[in-house]
């Protein structure tokens, strides 16, 4: 990730405009991340600080998160020390992504009172830490560092504050060009690397770029291409853009180019908020819900393996009627057998050639008991593949809902996990947690809102709750209702009874793109009116059965289908 110290440079400049600004509400989402609503300029901002291992950052966000009932012990920390508290500063230390915010609250008594917050964000080392700048103390922070797992320095609540160690490099805003060139080896090569040594705050897609525009030149070149990038970092010249595609990257800098589409903004924090969005928060959800998808794996391999047993009994089964003749054909020839037989070679009266068939015997039954053996396993096996049918039928439907399922866990939200572990405590498949005594208010199922171009309004099911609410509680009965053909993937609504063809193909790839076939082409798509949409009897949650459809072929494109998403949820 790009997150390096000149991307720190250009937020911690956009972020001096809260220099000033109050901080209302301190709030901690997640064991990673803080979010806090200042007041600047009669707005207010939400600056959002992640520590996350791999989407360490900070940043202005417009994103929404959903807060604990009870606050962490580090959050009810920074609202004792910084609620209510006016940002003074908002420092990045040279070019390291390191910065202190400096704020100036009040104490219990009244009293003024200074505090610095300090945000280092080196990918898994990353940690925010609130200091008393008069002591050096480390008053608390959110990752504790003992000194068995950190020799160089310790991060614990009364431990003096120690910066992270400095690792040689030179600060390039400290540097002309030509001091510049002085630093490097023309012929070791690889000078893109030796820039990566060489200087503070600059990530390989920095140092790769500015060699490339020096490329074959002489060591002039490689000064004017330095003395213009420093320029650009000096006077705070910033091009906020990300690249669209299978590589995707961003960077702030002018000299960075991609070689792709890319996308441009007109903040730093518009970006960073473009290029994370959702990112973070599908890893958070794959760590928090790798139990659930663990089990909802198992679960569906276990169907799996029951088919496979049950095909190898509806095999034996299917030869249930050969048991039959064989014991009308013992029957017949019950003359021809003696106690203690082991076989007994008899005239297939079925064949039409009329050839003789050797039919095994126990030898301590009788021969009618011979006989009745055999016609008792035609029954047997005549009921069960009746019952192995049915059971294999019941098999497919289980793994059929457990793919769903996956494909709905793959692609969840925050708010979706806990309706599909209500949704397998309903069903019986996890046990349910013990009722608390206070009667539990009845939650409200947020499903997506989306607008097609004509301005038709369309509705998507993100989870089984959710595709049952929308198909038979928000739907009329001649509204248009989409799913992909034989794939698993979410229920959606065209809230209209004669859909433009564009509208139709607009809900249809959104149909697409929640599904397990997001990120295929050519997706076929059914839909049909809402009345031809039924839910058989017994059916689990999220089934349906349709007729009357008709199918398009549509491929999901990600950037339109967020532009038609409609901000927020509307309550129908």
């Amino acid at each position: 990730m790009p997150f390096d110290g000149i991307v720190t440079r250009a937020v911690t400049h956009e972020l001096t405009n809260l220099e000033g600004g109050r901080i209302q509400k301190i709030y901690q989402p997640t064991d990673s991340e803080l979010v806090l609503t200042v007041r600047s300029g009669g707005t207010n901002h939400s600056l959002l600080i992640s520590t996350h291992s791999s989407y360490a950052r900070i940043h202005l966000t417009s994103e929404k998160y959903t807060n604990p009932k009870e606050p962490p012990m580090f959050c009810m920390v920074l609202r004792k020390y910084l609620g209510a508290g006016f940002i003074e500063s908002v420092e990045q230390v040279e070019l390291e992504r390191i910065i202190h915010m400096k704020v100036r609250s009040k104490d219990e008594i009244g009293d003024e009172q200074y505090k610095t917050l300090i945000i280092e964000l080196m990918g898994k080392h990353s940690n925010v830490m609130v200091v008393d700048p008069e002591r050096n103390v480390i008053l608390d922070s959110l990752k504790h560092i003992s000194p068995a797992q950190n020799r160089h320095r310790t991060i614990l609540p009364g431990q003096t504050y120690i910066a992270p160690p400095e690792q040689g490099k030179l600060n390039p805003l400290q540097l002309d060009g030509d001091t510049f060139v002085r630093k490097l080896d023309f012929l070791q090569g690889k000078i893109d690397r030796q820039m990566l040594n060489v200087l503070m705050g600059c990530s390989p897609l920095v140092t790769k770029a500015l060699a490339s525009k020096a490329y074959l030149g002489d060591n002039q070149a490689y000064a004017d291409v330095f003395d213009a990038f420093k320029d650009n970092l000096s006077h705070h010249r910033y091009e906020p853009k990300r690249a669209i595609g299978q590589n995707e990257d961003f960077h702030v800098l002018p000299e960075v180019t991609f070689d792709q589409e890319t996308k441009t903004f007109d903040s730093i924090s518009t970006m960073l908020d473009d290029y994370y969005a959702g990112k973070a928060e599908r890893d958070r959800i794959k760590n928090q819900t790798h139990d659930l998808m663990r089990f909802l794996k198992n679960e569906k391999a276990k169907n799996e393996r029951k088919i496979k047993k049950q095909e190898k009994t509806l095999a034996k089964a299917e030869k249930a009627d050969d048991y039959q003749k064989y014991g009308e054909l013992l029957t017949a020839h019950l003359h021809l057998v003696k106690l203690g037989d082991e076989s007994v070679d008899v005239m297939d009266y079925y064949d039409p050639e009329q050839n003789t068939i050797t039919l095994q015997l126990d030898p301590n039954k009788s021969p009618s008991d011979n006989a009745q053996y055999y016609f008792k396993q035609y029954q047997k096996l005549k009921k069960s593949k009746e019952v192995v049918l049915v059971e294999i039928e019941k098999a497919k439907q289980e793994i059929d809902y457990f793919e769903r399922l996956i494909q709905q866990l793959e692609q969840a939200r925050q708010d979706d996990v806990q309706d599909i572990r209500d949704e397998l405590e309903e069903e019986g498949y996890l046990k349910a947690k013990q009722q608390k005594s206070k009667k539990k208010k009845q939650k409200w199922l947020q499903p997506d809102h989306y607008q097609a171009s004509d301005g038709t309004e369309l509705i998507v099911g993100r989870n089984n709750k959710q595709n049952e609410f929308v198909t038979n509680r928000m739907a009329n009965k001649n509204d248009i209702w989409l799913h992909t053909k034989d794939i698993p993937g979410s229920h959606v609504i065209i809230r209209h009874s004669d859909p433009s063809e564009e509208t139709i193909l607009e809900a249809a790839m959104i149909a697409a793109f929640y599904s397990k076939a997001k990120e295929s082409s050519s997706v076929p798509v059914d839909y049909t009116a809402i009345k031809h949409v039924r839910k058989p009897n017994g059916a689990k949650p999220g089934y349906v059965t349709y007729d009357n459809q008709q199918t398009v072929y549509v491929t999901p494109d990600e950037r339109q289908i967020e532009q038609m998403k409609v901000t927020g949820n509307q309550q129908p």
